[in-house]
């Protein structure tokens, strides 16, 4: 899929940039070797209801703390938590450290559901790991529409909670 994704990042999309880096597992590792780029930097969280029937793959801004109870009340999902490894590679395609709005790729059953926060809707450009977390992509508002549109994706935008 790290084909299909840089095929279609050369052939599909219009403005991105793409960084090479040391590996970032963390947000404090971005900031340190992710080198200045354009776009908001985001945190992706995979996360699931109680039962394990919902699987959302959140992103918000990075310095976003968020309450995850309250976010489970606005999308009426029970008991939101981290999904593991395990579910992760199943929906997603992915170890842990390399999450991004990119994995939606291979969730061709759209069994995710993407949950944007505003702020990361309306932003000119966002960041994202292109599969792998040693390159970040930066890509424009439109590169992210067309993105979705190629995936099937509809974003649910909403202003995620945040822990105060």
């Amino acid at each position: 899929m790290q084909e299909t994704l840089s095929r279609w990042l050369a052939s599909s999309a219009g403005d991105y940039t793409l960084v090479e880096h040391p590996a970032v597992h963390t947000i404090d590792e971005a900031l340190n070797h992710v080198p200045a780029m354009s776009g908001l930097m985001v945190k992706n969280l995979f996360v699931r209801d109680e039962k394990g029937r919902r699987h959302f793959l959140v992103i918000v801004p990075f310095d976003k703390r968020i309450d995850l109870a309250a976010l489970g009340r606005l999308l009426t999902a029970s008991k939101l938590s981290m999904a593991s490894p395990e579910r992760l590679m199943q929906h997603l395609g992915i170890k842990p450290g390399s999450v991004s709005l990119f994995a939606l790729i291979h969730d061709g059953a759209q069994a995710v559901e993407l949950v944007l926060d505003q702020a990361v809707w309306e932003a000119d450009s966002m960041q994202a790991h292109p599969l792998r977390n040693t390159a970040t992509v930066a890509l424009s508002h439109a590169t992210l529409a067309s993105f979705l549109a190629h995936t099937g994706h509809v974003p649910r935008i909403v202003t995620v909670p945040a822990i105060q």
